[in-house]
């Protein structure tokens, strides 16, 4: 593959996924991922800070597709019907590389705890994003963060049911993200 070929991110992603999968997380270099996407250490360096980054590397997009969802919602919709609009645009993001890739992202984020961490704080960052366009509907603060923290749950739990799930499509994770968050609200329910 020439190293000026297009899709540089995209490969480097691949690359990534595939080498952690097969050799494990820390037993990867940057120079390995580089040389397996065919592009340079440099431009590896263009794309991403460090190898972490790589498996967080569409946070960015992810929540403003959530704040945007929410941000659309109906008038009047309640705080967790404003967060599966936002689920629903967010899965939106989740194509045919993202299925390709969800159950080995998954495997490798679980067996290694700096990338559990590296989750830990992503999932804050999308709270952080629901919770202020929550806001910015009208919520008050403390039931727009349990929103959003539902909403973080709920994406959460989608994802591992639809990377343990091969045959879904990519457009599944909108409905599995939905149910997610409409279990969790019974769950909430039966706490009273």
């Amino acid at each position: 593959m020439s190293r000026w070929e297009p899709n540089a991110r995209e490969r480097l992603v691949l690359a990534a996924v595939d080498l952690f999968h097969e050799q494990g997380y820390d037993d990867t270099t940057v120079a390995q991922i580089a040389d397996r996407a065919g592009v340079t250490r440099s431009t590896f360096f263009r794309h991403f800070p460090d190898k972490r980054e790589l498996l967080v590397a569409g946070q960015a997009v992810m929540s403003a597709l959530l704040a945007e969802g929410i941000a659309e919602a109906p008038e009047g919709a309640t705080p967790l019907d404003a967060v599966a609009e936002g689920l629903r645009r967010a899965a939106g993001a989740y194509g045919p590389m993202s299925r390709e890739i969800a159950p080995r992202i998954e495997a490798v984020v679980s067996a290694n705890a700096e990338l559990r961490e590296r989750n830990a704080q992503k999932s804050v960052g999308l709270a952080a994003a629901m919770e202020e366009a929550l806001v910015l509907r009208g919520t008050p603060p403390v039931v727009a963060r349990l929103a959003a923290e539902l909403g973080v749950l709920a994406h959460h739990n989608a994802f591992v049911r639809w990377a343990a799930e091969p045959e879904a499509p990519a457009d599944a994770m909108a409905e599995y993200s939905v149910e997610a968050l409409a279990e969790l609200r019974t769950a909430a329910a039966a706490l009273a």
